[in-house]
């Protein structure tokens, strides 16, 4: 049986917003829509065998997950993984090892959801899986949503006391340059060794593929401003796409 393993990552603190992983949204903890949509994709797939663990340095959040998700595994970050300038890699390598550890097998691949993006459906994890899953030759996938300015077109950089495109062309119209991204740090499935080798934290020294999800249901909470626009974004979604109300709804608790 193939085995994945699902990390919910967090640290203690933030100085962008404080405590932004104990936010409560739209009357729910944040940290539980991440693991509501990871419970959704894990009944679809009863063939894998599927472990799931928060690895973080707050005791507050490790509370939390565990006073409605019992079965996660909850993996004490140490202080040399803390702080904002540690590498996402380092961390999810840790929990790599320590889940390998622990089970006393490998794993076939390594998923994590980010709790700061709670907009995502289940189908969102299940078409960035598959396409891990279906290609082999991929290190990595993540998802990304359309971006909205495109360097080649629409975007400019400061140059001396002036500004200048990006990426020189001569296209006249958008449609007309190379299709760009944002990466918006909900999903990643990595191939496993490409994580287990990685020597430098660096994502992008594999073969990666993207999943594309919709625009407006990502904005990575980094300030009390994106809190209060996602909330209502969430509330627009929630009315009028079954699929994210899915993942509330499923949350565990009153």
């Amino acid at each position: 049986m193939n085995r994945l393993l699902i990390t919910i990552c967090g640290r203690a603190g933030s100085k962008g917003f404080k405590n932004k992983n104990l936010k409560v949204f739209c009357g729910k903890p944040l940290v539980y829509y991440s693991l509501s949509a990871a419970e959704l994709f894990c009944r679809n797939h009863p063939e894998l065998q599927i472990d799931l663990a928060l690895n973080t340095d707050s005791e507050d959040l490790a509370k939390i997950v565990a006073a409605e998700y019992p079965e996660v595994v909850y993996l004490p970050r140490g202080v040399e993984l803390g702080g904002d300038k540690v590498p996402k890699m380092a961390v999810y390598q840790d929990s790599l090892r320590r889940m390998e550890e622990r089970t006393g097998a490998p794993y076939d691949w390594h998923m994590d959801l980010d709790i700061t993006s709670p907009l995502r459906t289940a189908a969102d994890i299940e078409n960035a899986f598959a396409l891990k899953q279906s290609r082999a030759d991929l290190d990595l996938v993540f998802s990304v949503c359309e971006a909205r300015r495109n360097p080649w077109f629409n975007m400019v950089k400061t140059v001396d006391d002036h500004v200048e495109q990006v990426i020189h062309s001569e296209f006249t119209g958008r449609q007309q340059a190379p299709d760009v991204y944002d990466v918006n740090a909900s999903i990643y499935v990595f191939r496993r060794d490409f994580l287990a080798q990685n020597t430098d934290g660096m994502l992008w020294r594999g073969k990666i593929g993207v999943s594309v999800m919709m625009d407006t249901g990502i904005i990575d909470i980094d300030s009390e401003h994106d809190y209060l626009l996602m909330e209502a974004i969430a509330q627009h979604l929630y009315a009028h796409y079954p699929e994210f109300n899915a993942v509330r709804e499923n949350i565990r608790g009153e």
